[in-house]
């Protein structure tokens, strides 16, 4: 079994703002930093063994000053990024109401974030990894474990899943 430590990233001014980021190559804000500081903090004690993260600047800063308090270089993969929102990037719920959505359908991105957590589990056989990624990555892992997806995690929050004989399972 390994388990999965998954992170959604620190704080951005359109999480702020209430926009969609997708692959949106948008920074954390100070608050966004000061969350992944107490982050690492939390994590500091923890038998960690290996940690990726998503290569938009949200995620690699998240995972980086996580990945220096707790002793551990990042790996960035794309196919950690969010769901690709398309033309709904940069909008707003009220925003969105006007515009059709072209984009990265759920199924595809489902699959693509199943396909590396996978992958990543299996380098990590019965290890401890940390996955700085999104809210809606985080869901469609959820979805997969509990056969529901969760109200979206809050930056910096972290929900633990296992998998284990081609499986997610959720952790209490």
């Amino acid at each position: 079994m390994t388990t999965l430590l998954l992170v959604r990233h620190g704080e951005t001014d359109w999480n702020a703002e209430g926009r969609l980021q997708g692959h949106t190559d948008t920074l954390l804000n100070d608050f966004g930093r000061r969350q992944a500081k107490a982050l690492a903090e939390d994590l500091a004690g923890r038998r960690i063994d290996a940690l990726y993260a998503g290569d938009p600047a949200r995620a690699r800063e998240t995972a980086e000053i996580v990945g220096a308090r707790i002793h551990l270089p990042v790996e960035l993969l794309v196919d950690l990024r969010e769901k690709d929102w398309g033309t709904w990037e940069g909008l707003t719920s009220i925003e969105r109401e006007r515009v059709a959505f072209v984009g990265e359908t759920t199924e595809a991105h489902r699959a693509r974030v199943h396909r590396v957590l996978r992958s990543i589990s299996e380098r990590h056989p019965g290890g401890r990894v940390l996955v700085v990624t999104h809210g809606g990555s985080i869901r469609r892992v959820q979805a997969a474990a509990m056969g529901m997806a969760l109200p979206v995690v809050e930056n910096c929050g972290l929900w633990l899943v296992a998998y284990e004989d081609g499986a997610f399972r959720p952790i209490d």
